[in-house]
């Protein structure tokens, strides 16, 4: 039984381990496509999402399309086709995950624009392909490409989110190779997994670039708020464990009180505790304790 059940095991990782490199194979041949699209139609107007939102708080979830909010936010008689459009009435924006593994086409663009209300915002977390593949070697036209989603949501355009691996760690090197690709009409978020990256020098050249550090709350990370541009971006994984956390009221005040005392001119937060749904009420309570104006 142990024998059978260690090769069930296997066999599902061998099962993922495809389906992965079938998506990561997908996402390069998505890439080639965007690339030339780019080339084809890309305007000198990139910086118009930059430009157009202006100065407050941004705060949401990280993803919205979780089977498991069903009956706990999502109702259970509802189809999966209207969660969008009732994630919306509760948030006037959302941090978008999948395409960190799946290199998005023109068409699933097409359809964020066309499934959101006016004045509704999209953060894109930008694939993995970028960050963990490559890690940001030989990357440049690749950012450049996965940029062009900017040229195309215009003014529902908000911040893309670069994720490293805990894996990378600080050296001058990888710093210098990671802000010299990024488009600064763009705002850029970097979010680092290990806490070497802390420290003055990556603060003081990402001030010089233009860039936001993201702040995390999250397991074995510096519990701090760093500000390195006029927007601050944070980012709610949870505290003791990954994903799983509730956030307590006082839990939250602490970052209330360092998100008043940062002097930002916007805001960004996102709540990645999806487990349980625990994200949609922390996100709720933290937009309540800065006296944030509810979605309309």
């Amino acid at each position: 039984m142990a024998e059978r059940t260690a090769q069930d095991v296997a066999a599902r990782r061998a099962r993922r381990a495809e389906r992965r490199q079938k998506q990561r194979d997908a996402n390069i041949d998505r890439a080639a496509k965007m690339h030339q699209l780019r080339l084809a139609n890309s305007k000198p107007a990139a910086d118009q999402a930059k430009d157009q939102i202006a100065g407050g708080f941004h705060i949401g979830c990280s993803g919205w399309y979780y089977w498991h909010w069903k009956g706990k936010f999502y109702p259970a008689d509802v189809p999966s086709g209207q969660y969008f459009a009732i994630y919306q009435d509760h948030f006037r924006t959302v941090e978008l995950n999948a395409p960190f593994y799946s290199w998005p086409t023109i068409g699933a663009v097409k359809t964020w624009i066309r499934q959101a209300e006016p004045g509704f915002i999209y953060t894109i977390k930008v694939c993995e392909l970028i960050t963990h593949l490559k890690r940001f070697e030989d990357t440049r036209i690749l950012v450049k490409d996965f940029g062009y989603i900017a040229d195309l949501l215009g003014p529902q355009m908000g911040c893309f989110l670069f994720q490293l691996p805990p894996s990378v760690r600080y050296t001058r090197a990888m710093l210098d190779s990671i802000l010299s690709q990024l488009d600064r009409s763009l705002r850029n978020v970097v979010e680092f997994r290990h806490k070497s990256w802390w420290n003055e020098e990556v603060f003081d050249a990402f001030k010089a670039a233009g860039a936001i550090f993201c702040s995390c709350s999250g397991p074995r990370l510096p519990d701090e708020l760093v500000r390195t541009a006029d927007d601050i971006y944070v980012r709610f994984h949870g505290t003791t464990q990954w994903y799983r956390h509730d956030y307590t009221d006082d839990e939250l005040m602490i970052w209330v009180d360092r998100i008043r005392r940062s002097g930002a001119k916007t805001v960004w937060a996102y709540f990645n505790n999806d487990r349980d749904g625990h994200s949609i009420k922390n996100a709720k309570r933290l937009a309540e304790l800065l006296e944030v104006r509810p979605a309309e």
